[in-house]
This record gives C-alpha cells, sequence and structure tokens, in this order.
C-alpha cells in the first residue's frame, strides 16, 4: 500500500498530518508500512495531481478525505471533524482510511 502525504512548502499542518498517520498506521498494525512527504510547490502541478490543498494524505493513489467539487489548488487544507474543522484527520478517521486502502490491496 502506498502512503503519500502532499503538502506545500512550510506547511504549518506538515507534521501534525505525519504523526497522527504513522500513530493510526502503527495501531492498524501497519508498523512496517511507511509513506512518503511529498512538496507540490506550483499550481500547474496541483491541478495535474488533482491536489486540493495541504497536508492531503493519498492511501493507494486515492484521498479518502475528498470533497466533492473542490478546486485543484496551492492553499491549506481543513478537514471536517466530530470536533470542528482541523489541520489533519482525526486518528480514528485515518485508521478507517487505512482499512479501506489495505482491504482494496
Amino acid at each position: 500500500m502506498e502512503i503519500v502525504v502532499l503538502t506545500v512548502p512550510d506547511c504549518p499542518n506538515e507534521t501534525l498530518a505525519a504523526d497522527r498517520l504513522r500513530q493510526a498506521l502503527d495501531e492498524e498494525g501497519l508498523r512496517k508500512v511507511g509513506f512518503t512527504i511529498r512538496v507540490v510547490s506550483d499550481q500547474a502541478e496541483a491541478e495535474r495531481i488533482g491536489f486540493t490543498g495541504s497536508p492531503t494524505i493519498w492511501i493507494g493513489g486515492r484521498d479518502p478525505f475528498a470533497e466533492a467539487g473542490r478546486a485543484p489548488g496551492l492553499a491549506c487544507r481543513v478537514y471536517r471533524t466530530p470536533d470542528g474543522l482541523a489541520g489533519a484527520p482525526e486518528l480514528d478517521e485515518l485508521r478507517q482510511a487505512l482499512r479501506v486502502g489495505a482491504s482494496r490491496g
């Protein structure tokens, strides 16, 4: 399972997203699964890959937190969580996304 954290340069939520992702992987018994952090630095690249804000987490080439109609762009991204808006998905949401990603292969 390939996992990528996509960010813009100097994203204030990159560390939060990476830390939560690592914790979710560990808690799901996926300690050996790593992930890559990839910086998206221009609008053309954002449009080409469908990047809709930083940080974005791809699991198996998909954004499990995608929102329909969101335009690609170099911007900060907020996530709707049970506790309100946040700079990264909640741990429970990440674990669920990892389970779905693992089941797809």
